[in-house]
């Protein structure tokens, strides 16, 4: 790798202010990272709720062609763009060019030391262009079929992005999302559950507070009963964690008793919480509604999977050593934040995270740890040429890396 020049290139794509209300910065990042990876491959593209994405591979794509599209460059919206057309791959390198709102310095990288500091640098966009960049070197010369997943929603849940594409056919045996890890492996991360609080009550005069029924008051006792089973953590720990992320009521003066109200609640829970995971939507909602008090309702509006990789699948052993071979020892870690992993938990393929190394993730001094970038590089090309080391021990540790 001319780490310079990975630098310049890194530089051109962070500079794409690529966040989900700037649907044009989200296409043009795609694009970037397509010309990056150059011309010689298929590139089926995909788009849901406005959000665009790519697979790319070697190879030719025999399902039919979206309107518009042609040459190598295939349409998968279009009900012929189905999974008949396409291998299984036998390996997905997956990445997210979508960031979280930053103000626009931060859309400018700055190099300090052996940092690179920018929105996205950790989160992933180094990761992204060092998975293009082993693609593009390595995809005409494996034998067994290797595709790059570029999405760009991850950061508003993955749903338009990887979810679509794999409910478009799109499967693999093994799964590599290059998200922040300093080259070790993540085989494990939390569910998420989307959770909101309804409140209902009668609005009145609040000097007679006998003539009405304060649903602000009762949501207030509902999110009390919930933080009482699972409290807020101040220290990190592998269970539950419950966030309370907004209260709203829509009433316009103090002296009105609110007859609505509603709370949004971030879930977080790992696989053996079995109050909530393997559990349905509805079973899950009749759980939370133990919590709340009379005239609250609890809607569960999304939910995404814990993920839980099989550390002794041959792949996992294979990246361990590729890793071990750059001088990281191998270790397998538990993430409290969620991936795009969690769709391809629910088809039943393999998916761990794999990355380079940084900090700040979501915030202000947000940055890349740029002597992670090489041997991240090399260790993905181990991984893809190389089937590796057999019988590395690895250990298990909790993943913070925000």
């Amino acid at each position: 790798m001319d780490a310079e020049w990975f630098l310049e290139q890194a530089g051109e794509l962070l500079a794409i202010p690529s966040t989900a209300d700037r649907p044009a910065e989200l296409a043009r990042a795609l694009r970037f990272v397509l010309d990056f990876v150059g011309p010689g491959f298929t590139v089926e593209r995909f788009e849901s709720g406005g959000k665009p994405s790519a697979l790319v591979y070697r190879g030719v794509y025999r399902g039919e062609p979206a309107q518009g599209g042609s040459g190598g460059d295939r349409g998968g919206t279009e009900p012929g763009a189905g999974r008949a057309g396409r291998p299984d791959f036998r390996v997905i390198l997956n990445a997210h060019l979508d960031v979280v709102p930053a103000p626009p310095d931060q859309f400018r990288a700055r190099r300090e030391g052996g940092r690179l500091y920018a929105r996205g640098a950790q989160d992933m966009k180094i990761s992204a262009l060092a998975e293009a960049l082993a693609f593009r070197e390595l995809a005409g010369s494996v034998g067994y079929p290797l595709a790059l997943q570029l999405v760009t929603d991850e950061e508003v849940g993955g749903r338009d992005g990887t979810r679509h594409q794999i409910e478009r056919g799109v499967r693999g045996d093994f799964v590599l999302i290059g998200e922040t890890s300093g080259l070790r492996i993540v085989t494990e991360s939390k569910g998420m559950l989307g959770v909101t609080l309804r409140a209902s009550g009668r609005g009145a005069h609040s000097a007679y507070q006998w003539l009405g029924d304060n649903a602000l008051v009762k949501l207030q006792r509902s999110v009390h009963n919930m933080l009482a089973r699972y409290p807020v953590a101040t220290e990190e720990a592998w269970r539950t964690t419950v966030n309370l992320a907004r209260v709203h009521t829509p009433n316009q003066a103090r002296n009105q008793i609110p007859a609505e109200a509603e709370a949004w609640l971030d879930i977080r829970f790992p696989p053996e919480d079995t109050d909530l995971a393997g559990r349905s939507t509805a079973q899950i909602a009749a759980y939370l509604q133990g919590f709340c008090e009379l005239g609250v309702t609890a809607v569960v509006d999304h939910v995404d999977a814990p993920q839980n990789a099989d550390g002794g699948r041959p792949e996992i052993t294979r990246l361990a050593g590729a890793a071990l071979a750059q001088g990281y020892q191998p270790e397998f870690l538990r993430k409290h934040g969620t991936s795009d992993g969690c769709f391809y938990g629910d088809a039943g393929i393999t998916a761990v995270a794999f990355g380079v190394g940084g900090h700040g993730q979501h915030g202000a001094d947000e940055y890349a740890d740029i002597t992670t970038i090489a041997p991240y590089h090399q260790a993905l090309t181990q991984f893809l040429r190389d089937p590796g080391s057999a019988g590395l021990r690895v250990r298990r540790r909790l993943f913070r890396p925000w």
